[in-house]
């Protein structure tokens, strides 16, 4: 992942440990981030403080937090915003786990920042998924990644960058290898959020508290997360 320094990527940036690692490495790479947020009526809507923080953090000049409220009406069977389902606690290759799956998700955003990158010319649209999130969503595979970027560069032919790209560096890569690269790059992973359950500090319990827990444990770095249990 190389770039010519100012070049402009849009970043989807969730306030997460994923997507905070990559505003920081695009940001590192010499490219200029633009950050952009969604907000779908999810349980978790308390990362999008994260992501204010990290704009402040990473003094971004551009980001906007766009509003998929309506996508919770379509999806709503996914735990992340129907209020009815629970979330679910384990493990993330435990199959109660797609039940957090919101249908198209991330065609839906990564879709929204290519038109972003085309207005402002930007050389591609960057995404933090990983490979510890194959086992349960099939929009955060490399076949995905690679067919998508194919098919924004046909919807706007003749207008995107001719080097656009869809930026995942971290496709192949697992979520312990994402803190090594942060922790080298100072991203203040205590103000990053993780949890599905919404609440006001870490569950310990839900998949990704599980996933976040154990990122910080194989890469042998301090969490600074609070934990309900």
């Amino acid at each position: 992942m190389s770039f010519i320094k100012g070049e402009k990527v849009i970043v989807v940036l969730s306030g997460g440990m994923d997507s905070a690692t990559l505003l920081y490495h695009i940001k590192d790479m010499g490219a200029e981030p633009i950050a952009i947020s969604f907000d779908y009526n999810q349980k978790h809507r308390k990362e999008l403080q994260s992501a204010r923080e990290l704009i402040t953090y990473t003094a971004t000049k551009q980001w906007k937090i766009f509003d998929l409220y309506d996508l919770a009406d379509i999806t709503g069977k996914s735990s992340l915003t129907n209020e009815d389902t629970a979330v679910p606690e384990g493990h993330y290759t435990d199959q109660s786990m797609r039940s957090t799956v919101v249908p198209n998700r991330n065609m839906v955003m990564l879709s929204i920042a290519a038109s972003w990158a085309v207005n402002e010319g930007a050389i591609g649209v960057a995404t933090g998924v990983h490979a510890g999130d194959h086992a349960i969503y099939p929009d955060c595979r490399t076949e995905f990644i690679v067919h998508m970027e194919t098919t924004l560069k046909l919807a706007n032919d003749g207008f995107i960058h001719p080097h656009f790209q869809v930026i995942a560096p971290y496709i192949q890569m697992d979520k312990a290898g994402i803190v090594q690269i942060g922790t080298r790059l100072g991203v203040p992973y205590g103000i990053t959020w993780s949890c599905y359950k919404g609440g006001n500090i870490h569950c310990g319990k839900c998949g990704t508290c599980v996933e976040r827990r154990e990122a910080f444990s194989d890469a042998s770095v301090e969490d600074p997360t609070e934990y309900e249990a």
